[in-house]
């Protein structure tokens, strides 16, 4: 049996990858060919995984992506797969995950954050690309799954594209129970002198690349007087966050670390974690740093709110609604100030987390496979 993966970028590490490596491994059988159609790759793919570059000339992004879209479609064509799974945007795929959400989705949801309304006829020839491409995609015949990794992904697929339900399972993010785990003493102590950070103040982590996207302005802009902000992230805008910071008295408060290999220590350094994405389809970090213990505040504009009981493991407050956010924020530094009450909400929050297990999630994908390829698998 002959399976596809379609990844422009491909990394040994990455996520997406590891989603489907696991799955894979689950199956249990030695008789699946992997081939792996990618411009570049980086790390060593897993054993089972056949290498296939597709790098056709380009110049700019949207050549870049409309090029490889079109040397996939023809090594679709003239190959023999039984199933095509794609992490990107193209036409003609059996299985789609949608990872990243939906184009359309994150641009609707960006012009409302800048107080605009999301008119198509005005953007540049990238998005109007990828609009045109998820939009065919979505429509193409062959297309049998989208795999959404949260309700809040599914709802808005059959809002904007009209998918039926049945076409768009559920398979939700795993996290690694072991390297995100609550902190003892000692490792929040060194966590925080790891950062400069004080050793009794109310700390709040922040971790995602992308500031605008992941809600950061409103956080600053809401942060308590008495907390002190971790930032882990990039952004080609940092220095109009930290002049933010400056602005509102919080320039010695707020910690720009920049990307971070490993994030676990920001999580062992924070009493909370706030998330209060404009646009995220699921939001691994509110998953990590619940399995890490601590409380977080994200918003319904994220993924992971399907995981929050508003005031029993965290809060959800809307991430266009300032005072929403500034009121959850109150009540978190609240808890923090109560050590039963906060050990309380870490442990729920860690007992939601144990939930998402990684063998669940490859499971979840194992499931579709067999349903899709039927009489391939029971040979």
């Amino acid at each position: 049996m002959k399976l596809a993966l379609v990844r422009q970028r491909y990394t040994a590490f990455g996520g997406a990858e590891r989603f489907v490596e696991r799955a894979i491994a689950a199956l249990g059988r030695d008789d699946i060919e992997i081939t792996l159609l990618t411009r570049r790759w980086s790390g060593e793919p897993a054993s089972n995984l056949h290498l296939r570059k597709l790098d056709p000339f380009h110049i700019g992004r949207t050549w870049r992506d409309a090029s490889f879209a079109r040397a996939v479609q023809h090594e679709i064509a003239s190959s023999d797969f039984d199933l095509v799974q794609s992490h990107e945007r193209v036409p003609g795929c059996d299985i789609y995950r949608a990872g990243d959400g939906s184009h359309l989705g994150w641009l609707t949801h960006r012009a409302r954050a800048r107080g605009k309304r999301f008119d198509a006829r005005w953007c540049g020839p990238y998005h109007r690309y990828t609009l045109a491409a998820e939009a065919a995609m979505f429509r193409h015949p062959k297309l049998r799954a989208v795999i959404c990794n949260s309700r809040f992904i599914q709802r808005e697929l059959m809002e904007l594209f009209g998918l039926p339900a049945e076409r768009l399972p559920l398979i939700e993010n795993g996290v690694d129970q072991q390297r995100f785990r609550p902190a003892g003493a000692d490792e929040k102590r060194a966590a925080r002198v790891m950062f400069g950070l004080p050793a009794d103040a109310a700390v709040l982590g922040f971790v995602g690349s992308g500031f605008e996207r992941k809600g950061l302005a409103a956080v600053i802009e809401t942060l308590p007087r008495d907390a002190h902000l971790v930032v882990a992230g990039k952004d080609k805008s940092e220095p109009h966050y930290r002049r933010m910071a400056q602005r509102l008295g919080h320039g010695n408060r707020v910690h720009f670390l920049g990307p971070q290999q490993d994030v676990s220590p920001i999580y062992r350094a924070a009493d909370g974690f706030v998330f209060p994405a404009i646009y995220e389809p699921f939001g691994n970090v509110v998953l990590e740093a619940m399995a890490s213990g601590l409380p977080a505040i994200t918003s319904p504009s994220c993924g992971a709110e399907s995981l929050i009981e508003h005031g029993a493991n965290g809060w959800l407050a809307d991430a266009f609604d300032r005072e929403s956010l500034r009121a959850a924020l109150a009540e978190l530094m609240t808890t923090i100030d109560s050590p039963e009450r906060l050990a309380a909400i870490a442990s729920a929050a860690r007992r939601t987390a144990e939930q998402q297990t990684p063998e669940r999630m490859a499971e979840g994908l194992v499931g579709l496979y067999r349903r899709l390829l039927g009489n391939c698998l029971d040979m």
